[in-house]
């Protein structure tokens, strides 16, 4: 039966139910933007591209969805939230089934941007429903189940689609998840409810006045600017993860699949750990430890150690652990930092500074590496040093945000 507003805030099993149908869209939407990243050799041997060109191609996505997300900042409290995620979603479909059919480099960024424009969109909407629905008490643990969409991504999502794109081609990908993505929208469209409960009576907040409400609230600005120092500190390491462990470390693609599906299997069980701890203890240091060893696997990854492929196990199980599980406590922080009704405006315009920071974070570390004429890729150990820094800076804003619903 299709779900009502009071069976989620009543019922835990109904309550699961809405959790995990909102883990699985997020988890197509999280595929969508990651599988680019371990398909760069793909797309660099066919299109003849350079990793910088490749890293423009991960930036197209971000900074299109943080142009989007800033864009519904002013509007995201004024509609159903199940309207405004199913229009999205629609429009991450069409951008997805763009990257299966472009023919060109040029047609492919251009999709990406499509598919970022609506998949960032559509991420906000998701945080804001759950800050909607779960309470401040249970909110961690629900937003350690959503976002393990990440752990399936690594596991299931990216294994399988360097599987499929290694025995037919990387377009294969896209049309599989286009196809998923398209199930999965007739399934919301039938058992997700209209959530309106957090629409304000009367005449709407004009555009400008909506900005200002929340761009003026401080607690808002630590918020976001914790967001953007942590999406700083990992994006401008994990577009190249995949091109440095084949090219440097001498991984296979299918050793490449294997770094990623044991790293992400082991989240399976920190992210909901995580979760439980951000709703038990003081949720700034939580943060503070998971950034802090965040910090070594960073600088693991990003040296190169001659190790085997046992080591490369070990660093990517902490990587993943560590780095993934710090947005486990930082989500919860941000949605609890504002009411229900500037909660919309506030998760679209952390997207849209999350996407933009990733989209320079993709572009930074980009600029930081040079390919040398035999592939392999230097300047690796300092995009490291430089994540670490921004992971320390985030620690400070994070201490700045305010539980306030």
């Amino acid at each position: 039966m299709p779900l009502t507003f009071a069976d989620i805030v009543a019922n835990p099993r109904k309550e699961r139910q809405f959790l995990w149908l909102i883990a699985i869209m997020n988890f197509t939407n999280i595929v969508d933007f990651m599988v680019m990243m371990p398909l760069s050799a793909y797309l660099m041997r066919d299109f003849g591209i350079s990793s910088a060109q490749f890293g423009v191609l991960v930036s197209a996505y971000a900074l299109s969805a943080a142009a989007s997300s800033l864009m519904l900042t002013s509007i995201a409290d004024r509609f159903d939230r199940k309207t405004a995620l199913l229009l999205s979603y629609a429009g991450l479909i069409i951008g997805t089934i763009g990257c299966a059919i472009a023919p060109n480099y040029s047609t492919l960024l251009i999709a990406r941007a499509v598919a970022g424009f609506f998949g960032g969109v559509q991420g906000s909407i998701t945080m804001a429903m759950l800050g909607d629905v779960i309470p401040d008490a249970r909110r961690g643990r629900a937003m350690s189940l959503v976002m393990l969409a990440f752990s399936f991504s690594a596991v299931i999502g990216v294994p399988l689609s360097l599987y499929v794109a290694g025995h037919s081609t990387w377009r294969a990908p896209f049309i599989g998840l286009s196809v998923l993505c398209i199930a999965l929208w007739f399934v919301a469209h039938w058992a997700l409810p209209a959530m309106r409960t957090h629409i304000r009576e009367g005449k709407p907040t004009g555009v400008w006045r909506s900005y200002m409400e929340v761009l003026s609230n401080r607690n808002h600005f630590w918020a976001m600017t914790m967001s953007a120092l942590l999406t700083l500190s990992g994006m401008i390491v994990i577009p190249y993860i995949a091109p440095t462990r084949i090219v440097n470390e001498g991984l296979t693609e299918s050793q490449l699949a294997l770094f990623y599906i044991v790293g992400g299997a082991m989240t399976f069980f920190t992210r909901p750990l995580f979760g439980s701890m951000s709703d038990k203890y003081f949720r700034p240091a939580v943060y503070y430890w998971l950034v802090m060893l965040s910090g070594i696997p960073i600088l693991l990854i990003t040296h190169q150690l001659g190790g085997g492929m046992p080591m490369q196990i070990a660093i990517s199980v902490l990587f993943f652990i560590f780095v993934s599980g710090r947005f486990v406590p930082a989500t919860a922080m941000v949605t609890a930092a504002t009411t229900p009704q500037m909660r919309g405006r506030l998760m679209s315009l952390n997207a849209a500074v999350q996407n933009l920071f990733l989209g320079i974070a993709a572009m930074l570390g980009g600029a930081m590496l040079t390919t040398l004429p035999d592939g392999r890729i230097v300047g690796y150990e300092a995009v490291g040093c430089v994540a670490v820094l921004f992971g320390l800076a985030s620690i400070w804003a994070g201490y700045k945000v305010r539980s306030v619903s």
